[in-house]
């Protein structure tokens, strides 16, 4: 009797354990799909905005980045619109609770960073006020890798932390030292319209970059896992 119990404790999790194993490839397959639309939407965006501030030397275009959370929930409705939907499972619930919560405080921070740099432009002088902005990209690359490290962890994907661990951290350390005007700065006076190609086109190229590395491919390798 005792044996039989034994065997039928074993066989229980084995049946936990393969269900749980089935959930997070099914889920690992869903987010990859999400990644790599978020990644190529990203991507877009980016060099959209990039090429238009760099036609206009206009930055008004920069606010583009409120609606691409709207452009990526439509296509990827659209993209799945055929698709069974994933069955709910808590490693599903931690990854969306986790993009959920890079949402929010990717959205808050983004708002809240342009408000106080736009008030400090407007009360302080040039000097004090290069000094005070906060400049909130840089941040939100940093949030936007982590969150693809957590997910790389919860699905046990080793590309997924790597690409963000290198998109989110090469991306902050990226504008923290401004190596964009750095690389730039020497053949300014080579350029017609500098200020178009470093505020404007040089950004987009390297948010479609890191959004590569970051979101389309780990989205990719994800998809495609067997």
């Amino acid at each position: 009797m005792e044996a039989n119990n034994n065997m039928t404790a074993e066989r229980s999790l084995e049946i936990i354990t393969a269900q749980i194993a089935q959930s997070r490839k099914d889920v690992s397959k869903d987010v990859g799909l999400s990644l790599y639309i978020a990644g190529l939407c990203t991507m877009g965006t980016a060099i959209i905005i990039g090429t238009c501030t760099l036609l206009t030397n206009n930055g008004i275009f920069y606010l583009l980045y409120f609606a691409l959370p709207f452009v990526i929930w439509g296509v990827s409705h659209y993209v799945k619109r055929n698709q069974a939907p994933v069955p709910s499972s808590f490693i599903g619930s931690m990854v969306a609770k986790t993009w959920l919560t890079f949402a929010i405080f990717a959205l808050s921070f983004f708002v809240f960073a342009n408000l106080f740099d736009h008030l400090v432009a407007r009360t302080s002088s040039p000097d004090v006020a290069v000094r005070l902005m906060i400049q909130p990209f840089r941040t939100i690359l940093l949030l936007m890798g982590m969150c693809v490290t957590i997910t790389g962890y919860i699905l046990k994907s080793r590309w997924l932390v790597w690409c963000g661990i290198i998109g989110g951290i090469g991306g902050f350390i990226w504008e923290t030292f401004d190596v964009t005007g750095t690389l730039f700065s020497r053949i300014a006076d080579d350029i017609s319209n500098y200020s178009g190609v470093v505020q404007g086109l040089i950004p987009g190229i390297i948010v479609a970059l890191f959004a590569f590395i970051g979101l389309t491919l780990p989205g990719l390798m994800l998809k495609r896992q067997k």
